[in-house]
C-alpha cells in the first residue's frame, strides 16, 4: 500500500501546484485512477490510500472486478474511458458512473434507451477525436456541436463533460485548448483530458479530469 500511497499523493500535489492563477483551489482538477488491466490488490491499495474515482477501458474486465468492489466501497466513481460497442451498453449503463466515450449517434440513441429502460442515468462525456486520427475513436470537431445538440435535445442523455486524447506526436496544448473552446460555446463544464505525460499541461487548459495510470500503478502490464 505504502507505494500506492506515495505515487497518488505525489500526483494530488501536483495536481494541486498546476492551478492556473485564475481557478481557485476548490476547482482543482479531479484525479482519476486509471485501473485498467491492473489486478485488483492494486486497486485495493489504492481504495485503503482513500482513492475513490477510478477509470476502466473495458466493459467485461471492470464488470468482473469491481462488482463486489462497488458494493464494499459504495462511494467509488466509476468512468468508462475506452470505446463502448452497442452490445455492451445494458452492461456499461448499470456499472458506470459516467460513460465519458460517447461519440457516434448509433452508441448515443443505445445510452439512451437503455437509460429509459433501466432508470439509471450515469453522466455522459461526448468523445472528440482533437486530432482526426483514423484508428482512434471519437467524433470529429466539426461535428461535435450538432452531435451535442442532438444528444442533449432529443435523446435528453445528460451529457455533462467533453473527452480528448492528443496524438501522441503533437503538441498537446493545441488539442486541449481546442476541446476548452468547444466546451465554452456548448456551455459543457467537464473536460476530462490529460494523462501521466501531459497532465499538468491539461490543467492550465481547465482540465476538471485528469486521467492517470501510469504515474499511480507503474507500468502498464498486458
Amino acid at each position: 500500500m505504502e507505494l500506492i500511497s506515495k505515487n497518488l499523493s505525489a500526483v494530488n500535489s501536483v495536481i494541486n501546484n498546476s492551478l492556473n492563477v485564475n481557478r481557485r483551489q476548490e476547482n482543482s482538477a479531479k484525479l482519476i485512477a486509471v485501473s485498467k488491466t491492473k489486478p485488483r490488490d492494486l486497486i485495493e491499495k489504492a481504495l485503503e490510500a482513500g482513492q475513490r474515482l477510478f477509470g476502466e477501458n473495458r466493459v467485461q474486465e471492470a464488470q468482473e472486478k469491481w462488482g463486489d468492489l462497488k458494493k464494499t466501497y459504495p462511494d467509488i466513481q466509476l468512468h468508462l474511458i475506452g470505446p463502448l460497442q452497442t452490445n455492451k451498453v445494458s452492461t456499461a449503463v448499470g456499472l458506470f458512473d459516467v460513460i465519458q466515450t460517447i461519440d457516434r449517434v448509433k452508441l448515443a440513441k443505445a445510452v439512451a434507451r437503455h437509460m429509459d429502460q433501466s432508470g439509471r442515468r450515469p453522466q455522459c462525456f461526448v468523445q472528440v477525436n482533437t486530432g482526426k486520427e483514423l484508428q482512434k475513436a471519437g467524433i470529429l470537431p466539426e461535428e461535435t456541436d450538432e452531435f451535442i445538440q442532438f444528444c442533449k435535445l432529443q435523446l435528453h442523455l445528460p451529457i455533462e463533460g467533453l473527452m480528448c486524447i492528443p496524438p501522441h506526436e503533437d503538441e498537446p496544448s493545441l488539442h486541449f485548448g481546442l476541446l476548452r473552446e468547444i466546451a465554452l460555446r456548448n456551455n459543457i463544464s467537464e473536460l476530462s483530458m490529460g494523462m501521466s505525460a501531459d497532465y499538468k499541461i491539461a490543467i492550465q487548459f481547465g482540465a476538471t479530469y485528469v486521467r492517470i495510470g501510469t504515474a499511480i500503478f507503474g507500468s502498464r502490464t498486458p
